[in-house]
């Protein structure tokens, strides 16, 4: 899991969904703000109801989508405020890292 001080709060989450640009992976949809470069990068995932229903398979996408992030945060701009959706259930760990690692790519 990120420290909470990389990750988004509600407050900018709702920013990112009113002001953000986004790009689409076939498992994610990735929204995010490119703020000042003065700040570490701050990433959130979101697996909503209708990806997973158990409270439990949400949270299991969350915790994987953050344990491969943070082997990539070096490689995300600073000061970016972003967000991964996930579109639908993934359970292979490696499909979620090629997808963040391709979308980490489009924005550098």
């Amino acid at each position: 899991m990120l420290p909470k001080k990389n990750r988004v709060d509600k407050k900018v989450i709702e920013k990112i969904f009113k002001e953000g640009r986004f790009i689409s992976s076939p498992n994610f949809t990735f929204k995010f703000i490119l703020g000042n470069n003065s700040f570490q990068p701050h990433i959130s995932f979101i697996a909503p109801k209708n990806v997973a229903k158990l409270a439990v398979k949400r949270n299991l996408l969350r915790r994987r989508g953050y344990s491969v992030f943070k082997k990539y945060i070096k490689h995300t701009p600073m000061g970016i405020l972003g967000v991964f959706i996930f579109k639908k259930p993934e359970e292979n760990i490696l499909k979620i890292e090629h997808e963040i690692k391709n979308i980490l790519n489009k924005i550098n």
